[in-house]
């Protein structure tokens, strides 16, 4: 079984305007190998959170599940952006999105979970930033970077897709702001508590970069941007 846990803490950074990376789409055979490592990842960070409660949990905080979903994102933005590739990418990173958004309110919160909480969210960020402009993502760098490829890339998602990310990312948000007013902050009032951290405004900006790419900030709906979830 793969493991779920591992390290990948640091912050995902957009690409300078100026880089670009050689990619090629998988073969088939390697587009199956993905995906089979994949489904069995999703499989193990799913079995872990329902038993997140149990005396040998793997994922029993949130600092825990944070940590191993990190990892599986920096590994799904690996994913070529062309060819059959690019589709895959974009399916895996909304059914991670999807599931992380989900799970994050199925822990208790607390303060000192906050600002990985927070960066995961901006790395998130980031990586749908990468998808929708159709670049490739640079490990080594830790960069989005533009595709040198003779295959067509992908430039951005289709309006299905988008409509999906939209709907997972605005009511995610919902979600975890009535979860934040669980936090035990002593009597102090949960976005004090945040203002004093220095995370109060970083909430308050979730997912404003993808959001934007999207157009649908602040009741700006394009066409077909909502109505059909």
């Amino acid at each position: 079984m793969t493991s779920v846990a591992g390290s990948d803490s640091e912050s995902l950074e957009d690409a300078p305007k100026h880089a670009s990376m050689a990619v090629h789409a998988l073969s088939p055979a390697q587009e199956r190998r993905l995906v089979d490592n994949f489904e069995e990842r999703f499989l193990d960070i799913t079995r872990a959170f329902k038993k997140r409660t149990l005396p040998d949990a793997t994922l029993p905080t949130l600092s825990s599940y944070l940590e191993a979903t990190h990892t599986f994102l920096s590994l799904i933005l690996q994913i070529p952006p062309v060819g059959r590739s690019a589709s895959l990418r974009t399916t895996f990173l909304l059914r991670l999105t999807g599931d992380v958004m989900t799970s994050i309110t199925g822990y208790k919160p607390d303060l000192e979970s906050l600002p990985a909480l927070l960066a995961w969210m901006n790395d998130l960020d980031a990586g749908w930033l990468t998808v929708l402009r159709g670049q490739a993502w640079d490990p080594a760098s830790r960069r989005a970077v533009n595709v040198a490829s003779a295959e067509s890339a992908r430039p951005s998602m289709n309006q299905t897709e988008r409509t999906r990310l939209r709907s997972l990312l605005i009511t995610g948000t919902e979600r975890m702001e009535e979860w934040l007013e669980d936090l035990n902050t002593e009597g102090e009032d949960y976005t004090t508590a945040l203002e004093r951290m220095g995370l109060q405004q970083g909430f308050e900006d979730l997912f404003l970069g993808t959001l934007n790419e999207m157009g649908g900030l602040k009741g700006n709906d394009p066409e077909g941007m909502t109505g059909t979830c």
